[in-house]
């Protein structure tokens, strides 16, 4: 049995969790996230607390034991607290610009790159070099992100590119003058 799987998940005061078979939905102040688990699989809310229990016993179910309740425990902070990632655009005459659901990165590239935000994802730009967003589902703020920072990762000789804010980026040594 999964060690991550037989902990609980701590629901806030404000968060309500219906199980309907084998779905799993999840509503907190912030939205409401449902999940599709294995069959075999029960959830069992007690006193503000949620167990993913194993019923079936087979192997195949220990495997996704633990997944299942992280993506529940991430269901349940996505709703109250939610996710944020940063990105950071460095470089000389690099900068982006946010208009409703769509960026524009000017990237060192002949023309900008030009990038639809998905449905769940909220993006916001402070100033033109910082990329901020947001959302309720860990899965598609991550993945957004990445996708952003796909589109010109950091050079390893400048470190040139769109990164992750505070991410250390490990410049190589050009060549050397003999």
């Amino acid at each position: 049995m999964s060690r991550i799987g037989k902990k609980p998940v701590v629901l806030a005061d404000k968060v309500k969790v219906e199980v309907d078979g084998s779905t799993v939905t999840v509503q907190g102040p912030k939205g409401s996230l449902s999940y599709q688990m294995a069959p075999g699989l029960e959830v069992r809310v007690e006193a503000k607390n949620l167990f993913v229990e194993n019923v079936a016993d087979a192997k195949t179910l220990n495997a996704v034991h633990g997944l299942t309740r992280s993506l529940i425990n991430n269901m349940v902070v996505g709703v109250t607290v939610g996710y944020r990632e940063q990105l950071e655009v460095q470089g000389v005459g690099y900068r982006g610009q946010c208009k409703g659901r769509h960026l524009t990165l000017s990237v060192g590239y002949s023309s900008p790159v030009e990038y639809d935000v998905p449905e769940g994802v909220i993006l916001t730009m402070p100033n033109q070099t910082t990329i901020v967003v947001e959302g309720i589902d860990k899965h598609l703020v991550g993945e957004a992100a990445a996708t952003i920072r796909r589109f010109r990762p950091p050079d390893a000789y400048k470190g040139k590119g769109v990164r992750y804010a505070g991410e250390q980026v490990t410049l190589k040594e050009g060549k050397t003058v003999s």
